[in-house]
């Protein structure tokens, strides 16, 4: 059996006291690896060696970075099977979906490698007769916690950024997901990173997790998860004057208006629902859709919906694969009961899945609940699993009312095919991020992150190379 290791200055270690975690296949309910009890004596040590590292690294001319950088990048995509068949085994999701994902870790490490070519200083001239310049350096050690829903995409994404503008990084993958972030270490090593710049630490966020946060040497921190959890990182940090970037929970709204394209909205909405098992922090959980079009939509949506097959993650005509673990799966199971007690009406789904030969996998039906008020808890905790709630509106103002009633707002999707109504929407919805006539077309130039409680903070492009550098102004009288 596979024993996931630290990966720490460099070379793979056993935890420093030597116990290790179960670590589940989902599709099978079986245990089909060991993972990395580790502590903070584990942090401690990685911080040490990523110190050490510091001076060499922050000071690499950027091409040379860019070299490195771009090199896992490739070799990422040359292991895309090994990986993509990893990810779909650890983490549950059909292989069709890893695949994607792996390719966009791939475009992680590229983009970003690129941006430490690009990333420059600023210059501010007074009226001649001072020139004030910027200089961008790194804040030094950091700490990058990434989730199991997305495990490398979501890792390489803080990671790769954080080592472009020069800092050395300890980084915690979920506990839950592990194998390619401790695959990854190894590419890493053959693309020719020095030792000590990408430390890897596996175990529980209360151990693993919560040392980082509170360590001293680290001077910042990326995170990506559960609201409650960003809540107890923010009460360490803040007081350490760390900086933080928390991208956190979604209770996302679909907004599907009348004058749509209806086709486009129904087969892009199952997608925006289901894909990954709803596992996803941008899926759309709750659907509104005007009410002159919402019984072709429901009946168009359903229709689509029972056609998903749900199964193994390796096989190939798998669309829904397993929930990730056992507590995640029974979470899913309650919210579906206690939909039907608030009211609810299932119209599809619902119901555990026992494919054969995987009885004893995690799997749940994709499933649509109607007839709930937008109150309820059904409609305003986050799930995060394939269940979504329909509901009909009559006016822009009644489902403006709707969507902004959580305490969430990440991201919305908005079907329209009226260009005035659209950009009305997109501007009074509550939302970090809004896609207009589409879901998840992503440039990874733009600002990504939520308002309110799904988080503090952006990343991506300029905004990301910012967060992971300290701002020193220099002003020159002449």
């Amino acid at each position: 059996m596979i024993k996931i290791q630290n990966h720490i200055n460099g070379k793979y270690r056993e935890p420093l006291k030597q116990k290790y975690l179960d670590n589940y296949n989902p599709s099978k309910g079986e245990v089909y690896s060991l993972i990395a009890d580790s502590d903070e004596e584990d942090v401690a040590m990685a911080v040490e060696f990523a110190k050490s590292a510091l001076p060499e690294w922050k000071v690499l001319p950027d091409e040379k970075r860019f070299k490195i950088l771009n090199r896992v990048a490739e070799l990422i995509d040359e292991n895309q099977n090994k990986l993509a068949e990893a990810e779909s085994t650890d983490q549950g999701k059909p292989l069709y979906v890893a695949r994607a994902e792996i390719n966009r870790a791939a475009q992680n490490f590229r983009f970003f490698a690129t941006a430490a070519m690009q990333f420059a200083s600023e210059s501010h001239n007074m009226a001649g007769y001072a020139v004030n310049y910027t200089l961008k350096t790194p804040i030094g050690v950091v700490g990058c916690i990434s989730p199991w829903n997305l495990p490398l995409y979501l890792f390489t994404w803080k990671i790769a950024p954080a080592l472009a503008t020069g800092n050395c990084v300890v980084a915690k993958p979920s506990e839950i997901t592990p194998m390619t972030a401790y695959l990854l270490g190894e590419l890493c090593n053959e693309a020719g990173m020095p030792p000590g710049v990408l430390n890897i630490v596996h175990g529980l966020g209360p151990k693993v997790g919560s040392a980082l946060v509170s360590h001293p040497g680290i001077k910042a921190i990326s995170f990506t998860g559960g609201t409650a959890t960003g809540k107890n990182i923010a009460a360490t940090a803040a007081p350490m004057f760390k900086k933080l970037s928390l991208e956190l929970g979604g209770k996302n709204p679909n907004i599907i208006f009348a004058d749509c394209d209806l086709d486009k909205a129904v087969h892009t909405t199952v997608r925006s629902s289901f894909q990954n098992q709803g596992e996803i922090c941008l899926c759309g959980s709750r659907i509104f859709v005007e009410r002159s079009l919402y019984e072709d939509f429901k009946q168009k949506f359903v229709e689509q919906i029972k056609k998903l097959k749900v199964g193994p993650a390796l096989d190939p005509d798998t669309k829904v694969g397993a929930i990730v673990s056992k507590m995640h799966f029974e979470k899913i199971l309650s919210y579906i009961e206690l939909a039907k007690e608030e009211g609810g009406n299932l119209i599809a789904g619902g119901n555990i899945v026992k494919p054969d030969g995987h009885e004893n996998g995690w799997y749940i039906e994709p499933t649509l609940i109607e007839n709930l008020p937008y109150t309820c808890r059904t409609n305003q905790e986050e799930i995060f699993g394939p269940v979504v709630s329909i509901t009909p509106f009559d006016t822009v103002e009644e489902v403006l009312k709707m969507a902004n009633s959580t305490e969430y707002g990440l991201a919305c999707s908005i079907w329209t095919e009226n260009l005035s109504k659209a950009h009305r929407v997109a501007a009074e919805i509550e939302s970090g991020i809004v896609w207009i006539n589409c879901w998840l077309l992503r440039d990874l130039r733009t600002p990504f992150g939520g308002v309110k409680q799904s988080g503090v903070g952006r990343e991506g492009g300029w905004y990301a190379m910012n967060f992971f550098t300290e701002a020193k102004n220099v002003c020159v009288k002449l």
